[in-house]
C-alpha cells in the first residue's frame, strides 16, 4: 500500500511588521522634512528681508552688479557728463525710455515728454526715492531741472513679454509651475509693500487693464518682480478721511473693480465730481487675473489655481470691506507654495504609511 503524504499542520500567525524598515522610513520622512523646512526658511528669509535693503547701502546711494562700495545718486553734471543714450526703447505719456551707458554699464534714462505731465513725472521720481527697497527698480540718480531719471537696466524688460522670455532656450528651464507661482508671490509681495509703505498706503492707479499692469513691473535676470513705474501712487488715508480716484475718466471693464465703475447707470453722463472715491481694495481685486496670466498653462498650473481658488474667489468680492489684505493673500500664496513643494518632494508618503 502506498503511504500517504503526511502533511504538517502549520498554525498561521498574524505577520508582524517588522519594525526597523518603519523607523528608517519614518526617520527618512522626518529628515526630508526638515531639509524641506531649512529649504523654504531660507526661500522666505530672503522674501522677508529687510525692506530697505537695496544693496546694503544708505538713503541717497547704490550700488549693483560686482559693485562693493556705495555711490551717492548721480546729480545732473554728473548724468550730463557721464552718460551716453544709445537708443530710444520706449515711450510713454509721460516720459521716453533711453538705453544707456554709465561707466561701460547699460542703464535706463528716462526723460519728461510732455510738459504738461510734468506733475506726474516728478511724483513718480519722489515716491522712486522714497520707496527704494527690494521691490523697487534701483535709482541711480536723477536731475528734476531737466526732467530725467536714471535707473538700473534689467535686459529681460517688462512682465509683458514673459511668455516669449520662457520660450526662449536659455530659460525654458524656469517655465515651470513652481518658477510661475514664485513670480505671483513676487508681485503680490509688491502690492504689500505698497500698501503698508513708509509712506503710507499706496494704490497702483496705473492698473487699468492687464497688459497696463504689466508694463509697469520689471523681470530681472534672476526671475523676480520689480515695481518700475510709480507715476500714479496716490494715498489713502483712513483716518483723515482720505480715499483715492485713478484718474478722472471713466473706467470700464471686467478687470478694474466694480467701485472703481460708474455706479449711476448709462442714463446718467459721467462727471468725475459724482464719481465716488474708493480705496487700495482695487489693487487685490486684480490680483487673480494677474496671478492666472503669471501661473501661464504648463504642467501643474492648474492645481495650483485649484488651491488658490478660495482666496481667489475672495479677492472678487463686490464689497471691497469684505476683500482680504495683501498680506492675507500672501500669506496664502506661500502656504500652497509649501504645501505643493512638500507634495512634489514626498509622492505616495500617506500612502507608504
Amino acid at each position: 500500500m502506498e503511504k500517504k503524504p503526511h502533511f504538517v499542520r502549520r498554525e498561521f500567525l498574524p505577520r508582524e511588521v517588522p519594525s526597523i524598515p518603519l523607523a528608517l522610513l519614518l526617520a527618512a520622512v522626518l529628515l526630508l522634512n526638515a531639509l524641506l523646512y531649512l529649504y523654504l526658511n531660507k526661500f522666505y528669509i530672503s522674501l522677508g528681508r529687510v525692506e530697505t535693503d537695496h544693496g546694503l547701502c544708505p538713503f541717497g546711494h547704490f550700488k549693483f552688479g560686482t559693485v562693493k562700495n556705495c555711490s551717492p545718486w548721480l546729480s545732473c553734471e554728473a548724468i550730463n557728463r557721464e552718460v551716453r543714450k544709445l537708443k530710444c526703447v520706449g515711450e510713454g505719456a509721460v516720459k521716453k525710455v533711453f538705453l544707456s551707458e554709465w561707466k561701460e554699464k547699460k542703464v535706463v534714462l528716462s526723460q519728461l515728454t510732455n510738459s504738461e505731465l510734468k506733475e506726474d513725472f516728478l511724483h513718480g521720481l519722489k515716491m522712486l526715492k522714497a520707496l527704494q527697497s527690494k521691490h523697487v527698480v534701483r535709482l541711480l540718480g536723477y536731475c528734476e531741472q531737466q526732467f530725467t531719471i536714471l535707473t538700473e537696466y534689467h535686459p529681460l524688460g517688462s512682465l509683458r513679454s514673459l511668455n516669449e522670455t520662457l520660450h526662449i532656450p536659455k530659460y525654458k528651464s524656469m517655465n515651470t509651475w513652481h518658477r510661475r507661482l514664485m513670480l505671483a508671490i513676487d508681485y503680490v509681495s509688491v502690492i504689500r509693500y505698497l500698501h503698508s509703505s513708509p509712506l503710507g498706503t499706496l494704490v497702483m492707479c496705473d492698473s487699468n487693464d492687464l497688459d497696463k499692469v504689466l508694463s509697469q513691473y520689471l523681470l530681472t535676470s534672476d526671475f523676480h518682480v520689480l515695481v518700475n513705474d510709480l507715476d500714479a501712487l496716490p494715498l489713502v488715508n483712513r483716518s483723515a478721511g482720505r480715499l483715492v480716484k485713478c484718474g478722472h475718466r471713466e473706467l470700464q471693464g471686467e478687470f478694474v473693480a466694480p467701485e472703481q465703475r460708474w455706479p449711476y447707470g448709462e442714463d446718467v453722463p459721467f462727471e468725475d465730481d459724482l464719481m465716488p472715491p474708493y480705496d487700495e481694495k482695487t489693487d487685490i481685486w486684480k490680483i487673480p487675473d494677474v496671478s492666472n496670466f503669471f501661473l501661464g498653462h504648463v504642467e501643474g498650473s492648474d492645481i495650483v489655481r485649484l488651491h488658490l481658488f478660495d482666496i481667489h474667489a475672495a479677492c472678487k468680492k463686490k464689497d471691497p470691506a469684505e476683500r482680504p489684505s495683501a498680506q492675507e493673500v500672501l500669506d496664502t500664496y506661500r502656504k500652497v507654495l509649501t504645501l505643493l513643494i512638500q507634495e512634489a518632494a514626498m509622492p505616495g508618503t500617506r500612502e507608504m504609511l
